[in-house]
């Protein structure tokens, strides 16, 4: 019974190891796509107005774009709670992911959110996300100081359930664009909420039912 569950959970985390490399590869071509730096390419097409009347908004952009990528590494890795042969790599990666979220990815996400495509649905969903981001990291953080090590752990998996909206709004996008040729302002606003309220009550129940 023991070996029949211990089998099941490594081949559970390598189809989550497999999931997550292929989608990492999906958002790294996409920050690919913005070096080196041009201001006519991609997103940015049609955020021309940004980057013409807001000279700040390009830096909070790649600022955003080029940290969000080692967010995504920095916290799987942490996540998988493994050393791999390296002395305290779970919580160098730990660090990184934190020190990233909160003085970094996170303020440039909710900038970035004040200019959302999609109208005020969109901007407050964005903004809200920015700030749930920026503290479920700190308690993380808070909580791992105080060696309060459960609930650290719980608050990381909130932290990265927002960490994976880069992941599951492009998911939505795409599936929603398929099913329903929809306007794409209309995409926006639709997107903004679905890319983390599912991943958010997916934790909570997770966590809930002792699960994680």
């Amino acid at each position: 019974m023991l070996s029949a569950k211990r089998n099941s959970n490594s081949f559970f985390k390598i189809l989550l190891i497999i999931g997550f490399g292929y989608f990492f590869w999906l958002m790294l071509k996409i920050t690919l796509e913005y070096i080196p730096f041009n201001p006519e390419v991609s997103f940015l097409m049609i955020k021309q107005t940004e980057v013409i009347e807001r000279p700040e908004y390009l830096a909070f952009f790649y600022t955003h774009v080029y940290t969000s990528i080692f967010v995504l590494l920095s916290g799987f890795l942490a996540i998988l709670r493994r050393d791999f042969g390296v002395k305290n790599f779970h919580r160098n990666m730990g660090k990184v992911y934190i020190f990233l979220i909160l003085m970094l990815a996170a303020p440039s996400g909710i900038y970035m959110g004040l200019f959302a495509n999609g109208g005020f649905l969109s901007k407050i969903s964005f903004v809200i996300l920015g700030f749930l981001w920026w503290f479920s990291t700190l308690r993380a953080y808070q909580l791992a100081r105080q060696k309060r090590f459960k609930e650290h752990k719980q608050w990381m998996w909130r932290s990265f359930a927002f960490t994976l909206s880069a992941i599951t709004l492009r998911m939505w996008k795409v599936i929603i664009v398929y099913l329903f040729h929809p306007n794409p302002m209309d995409v926006y606003q639709v997107i903004a909420w679905l890319g983390w309220i599912p991943n958010i009550l997916i934790i909570e129940y997770l966590i809930t039912k002792k699960l994680i």
